[in-house]
């Protein structure tokens, strides 16, 4: 059974990638290699491109008879159009449902069961979106006849066959993310079994079968309960991405609107899927004891005759300057919690490069300056850390999270937040700081990389979403240019009160707050 995931972040870069892949490729795994000379991951990842678009990956990594299989396409929820938010999750549980061959007992039986069962859901749809003018009855009885529809076509579905498929032949990890940017495919499975695999991921991009997708639409939007309504960091965090985009689509949850989801229409999700499915909008990565040669034919002959697609044109908004302080408030029956957000540019651009080293003094561990003042010195808070959001692919957010210890209030922990980071406008890094920010990242970035999954993941994704894996490398480089004066430059540019959203966490207010009798 998979376990679908919805993520918000975009790629968790560190200034270790040149150094720590060059040491991580010299161990054991490559042993056999001329001079016992270890080989680079510029030499070592081996690129091939079908015909039809499709990107593939390649890292030999001889260490153990398995492989990770990745595949990443180039479309998220900043790729959706307006009230049709969550598009890209929805597709990306539905494409777990099987194809014509997998999924099904027997699909000539199913497939005319399964257009009644999408002819009523539409004609429901349709009669719901009216709102207020929608027949209440005429709802009532399709929905009836809906739930009886699919209740016979269940008869021929094969619940979730893919997966035990893939757990027969050793298959573990097998799961899927939806981000802002990207969405993603991922399994480990024993070397012998790729070919099983590429049949697998190719059969259903080739023939994907939407089956159960009503009943499917109500698991998400439990999904959304439990992950955004029910849960007060998903609640503050929805609010602040809306608050901090007025215009950009990276302020709209990857997960979507409780009306959109609930709404969506069966016809667009196939066409998202024929869109942006594409393989000249995705890239295959392979890492394991896999000969690249061997991958590259397998995939060839598997994908190579999907036919490429064109892919529209990409969001052109670019969100506009802030202007002003903006503050909200989230009522919620929890502990009192915190968020700052501040808009800054992402990589490749070099001021991003210098958040990061910003983030790891700020954040990174006991050690770092937030934690040891708010948390240690002076008590005020329970937690503090920092993180980039929504995405990657276009300028985001740098926030900063913190939870209150009692009896402490957010304002005074979001007073002390402030003060330590006016320390990075008035005071240089010194030497031995910076050494440290390269060092932790480092070690940071080698636990990551330690496996096969890992390195897919971080591969495809610098590949998918900067157009080149190979910023994976360079980004080191980068970081040692980062100076002292880049600090202080960035903290005085971006860490202002015209560039921030505050949003914060309160306790339920009761009907006296609200009819204004208290409370400010």
């Amino acid at each position: 059974m998979k376990v679908c995931e919805v993520i918000s972040g975009g790629i968790i870069r560190t200034a270790s990638a040149f150094f720590i892949l060059i040491s991580f490729l010299a161990s054991p795994v490559f042993a056999g290699t001329p001079n016992g000379a270890a080989p680079s991951l510029e030499n070592s990842v081996k690129e091939f491109k079908l015909d039809n678009g499709l990107r593939i990956l390649v890292l030999r990594r001889s260490g153990s008879p398995t492989f990770a299989g990745y595949i990443r396409f180039l479309v998220g929820g900043a790729d959706e159009n307006a009230g049709q938010s969550g598009v890209a999750h929805i597709l990306e549980h539905m494409l777990f449902k099987g194809s014509e061959r997998i999924g099904t007992s027997d699909f000539s039986k199913e497939k005319p069961l399964m257009d009644e069962v999408e002819r009523i859901g539409a004609e429901m749809d349709t009669e719901r979106r009216k709102g207020r003018l929608a027949d209440r009855e005429k709802v009532r009885a399709l929905k009836e006849k809906l739930e009886k529809a699919m209740e016979t076509e269940r008869k021929f579905v094969v619940e979730d066959e893919i997966s035990e498929i893939y757990q027969r032949f050793g298959g573990s990890g097998f799961n899927a993310f939806t981000a802002k940017d990207t969405t993603t495919y991922v399994i480990k499975l024993p070397a012998n079994k790729f070919e099983l695999w590429a049949w697998l991921e190719s059969d259903r991009l080739r023939s994907p079968i939407l089956r159960e997708y009503y009943s499917e639409r109500d698991v998400i939007m439990e999904e959304r309960r439990r992950s955004v309504e029910d849960q007060p960091e998903g609640e503050l965090y929805e609010r602040i991405l809306a608050s901090a985009f007025i215009a950009h689509p990276y302020g709209v949850p990857v997960i979507g609107w409780e009306s959109d989801i609930t709404l969506m229409p069966l016809d667009y999700v196939k066409k998202f899927l024929k869109t942006y499915y594409s393989p000249n909008n995705m890239v295959l990565v392979v890492v394991g004891d896999l000969d690249p040669d061997y991958v590259h034919e397998t995939v060839k002959s598997y994908f190579g005759d999907i036919p490429p697609q064109i892919i529209p044109p990409r969001t052109a908004t670019v969100e506009p300057p802030q202007n002003g302080e903006r503050r909200i408030e989230v009522e919620f029956e929890a502990n009192p919690q915190v968020m700052i957000a501040w808009h800054k540019p992402t990589f490749p651009d070099k001021e991003a490069v210098v958040l990061d080293v910003i983030d790891f003094m700020a954040t990174s561990g006991r050690t770092s300056r937030l934690y040891k003042s708010l948390v240690l010195e002076k008590g005020l808070a329970v937690s503090v850390g920092g993180f980039d959001a929504p995405g990657e692919r276009y300028d985001n957010v740098y926030i900063i999270q913190a939870t209150p210890r009692q009896p402490h209030a957010t304002n005074e922990v979001e007073a002390a937040i402030y003060d330590e980071l006016e320390k990075f406008k008035t005071t240089p890094l010194t030497e031995k700081e910076m050494q440290k920010v390269l060092n932790g990242m480092e070690a940071d970035y080698l636990r990551k990389l330690q496996s096969n999954s890992g390195l897919a993941h971080y591969l495809s994704e610098y590949e998918i979403v900067t157009g080149d894996w190979r910023n994976m490398t360079r980004y080191l480089d980068e970081v040692r240019k980062v100076t002292p004066e880049d600090v202080m430059n960035f903290a005085k540019k971006y860490f202002v009160r015209s560039n921030r959203t505050v949003a914060t966490l309160v306790q339920k207010r009761g009907p006296s707050a609200l009819n204004g009798g208290g409370g400010k």
